[in-house]
């Protein structure tokens, strides 16, 4: 058996080794983490772990939020709530400096509260407003920075895949982590809103106003078809909020009300329904991969004693408490250049979460920065994975060079509300606070 620090050292160096080959991140961590616990313990504990971890892992109540949710988004597009939602968005915004722009972060923003998905949003918004942008004279690569980066605002705004990955690893309540995502979701449209403004103020020609004249008859029309959102908001995010139901039952009732809706806009097909589910199951599989796979890696980390061991050595340094949380968010923002956001958090909080609430910061918070600090790594390149979902979905001919050129000002943005955050905790935290449980 070799000690922990070079059995720690040869993992690493294979688990990179894998991910430079492209191998999936699910399935490297997985390989990582059983070859970890054969060389540190041996070949019985290996297959042991390889044996219960897949199922004991999966088989877990909160985890079913997850599948749920994402059928819910699934629905919700199914119904066409995006396009209602951003025709509303874009009768009432259109006509505002950088009004197109505007109109597609609200509607993401709205689309997050059924969806919880960034891939979901930015693909969908990508077919549907990069057309009507570019048709309107707005640059392309503005048009593309400001849908990948819409897409993000998913991550936050509850319900939110990130942050139940986040408390199911850090064992947090799941409840309160997607009530804390509101607030600082919404502060994050906002600064959108405002960086595309001053866009639109100082350089005018990369978002000109469209000549067009929106009767106010059609405008309020127009929001009779959006209330689908706002039933299932009110169904999910307030049944969470005042304990109406827990997280998985919301997710049930969540997917079950966009199921009505769908009927109720007469959008019911056998095909339609048949994709609907495809893709729901589709995109669940690979989550529960890298969930299985984090699983396997975060074992061995344990069984090996290095989390304990790491830990232990970085508090003893003594540091600042924003010292380590520096540290933590360039380990992030590094990551995010090459790994995928879910398989980040896996990676890096059962070694990293300890340390920091060490250090003394709430846990509940330490949920919305990691998750913040996830949306940012979406949109950084090489990897980027918002950015290559816009340039793959675009209608409109556009390289990977532009995409990543229009939402370079957004991850600005990105890191104004970051620092917003960390300056004020109480965004954060004043919702949770308010919960009686």
């Amino acid at each position: 058996m070799l000690d922990p620090v070079t059995t720690g050292i040869l993992v690493g160096a294979v688990l990179f080794t894998l991910l430079a080959l492209g191998v999936h991140i699910g399935i490297s961590l997985g390989l990582g983490g059983i070859l970890g616990i054969y060389l540190a313990i041996g070949p019985d504990a290996a297959w042991a772990q390889l044996a219960t971890i897949p199922f004991s892992t999966t088989n877990s109540f909160d985890l079913a939020v997850i599948p749920l949710f994402i059928l819910m988004g699934s629905l919700a597009t199914q119904a066409s709530l995006t396009t209602d939602l951003y025709r509303a968005a874009y009768n009432w915004l259109g006509r505002l400096p950088g009004g197109l722009a505007i109109a597609t972060t609200m509607a993401s923003a709205a689309f997050g509260a059924a969806c919880g998905s960034t891939i979901v949003n930015a693909a969908i918004f990508t077919r549907m407003a990069m057309p009507e942008m570019v048709r309107f004279g707005y640059d392309k690569r503005l048009s593309a920075g400001c849908i990948a980066a819409a897409g993000t605002l998913a991550s936050l705004i509850p319900p939110s895949i990130l942050m139940v990955i986040y408390a199911i690893i850090t064992e947090q309540s799941i409840a309160q982590l997607l009530m804390a995502g509101l607030l600082p979701g919404l502060l994050s449209a906002a600064v959108f809103i405002a960086g595309i403004v001053a866009i639109a103020k100082w350089k005018p020609e990369l978002c000109p106003r469209p000549d067009i004249r929106i009767a106010w008859k059609d405008r309020w029309e127009s929001l009779t078809h959006v209330w689908g959102i706002g039933f299932l908001f009110v169904l999910v995010i307030g049944g969470i909020y005042f304990g109406w139901f827990i997280p998985t039952y919301a997710g049930a009732i969540g997917a079950f009300g966009a199921f009505l809706i769908v009927l109720g806009k007469r959008r019911l097909s056998v095909g339609g329904m048949v994709d609907t589910f495809r893709d729901a199951g589709t995109t669940t599989t690979v989550i529960f991969i890298i969930v299985i796979g984090g699983m396997l890696f975060a074992r061995f980390l344990t069984y090996t004693g290095l989390i304990t061991t790491i830990s232990d050595a970085m508090l003893a340094m003594q540091l600042s408490p924003y010292l380590y949380l520096a540290c933590f968010a360039v380990l992030y923002l590094i990551l995010g250049m090459f790994v995928e956001p879910i398989a980040i958090m896996v990676m890096t909080l059962p070694v990293m979460f300890p340390i920091l609430v060490g250090a003394g910061f709430d846990p509940i918070w330490l949920g919305v920065i990691s998750v913040k600090l996830a949306e940012i790594s979406l949109l950084t390149p090489p990897v980027g994975l918002n950015v290559y979902v816009v340039r793959s979905s675009s209608p409109v001919p556009l390289t990977l060079e532009e995409a990543f050129a229009g939402v370079t000002p957004f991850v600005l943005m990105d890191m104004v509300t970051l620092g917003l955050l960390i300056a004020f905790p109480a965004i954060s935290l004043f919702l949770p606070g308010l919960m009686s449980y």
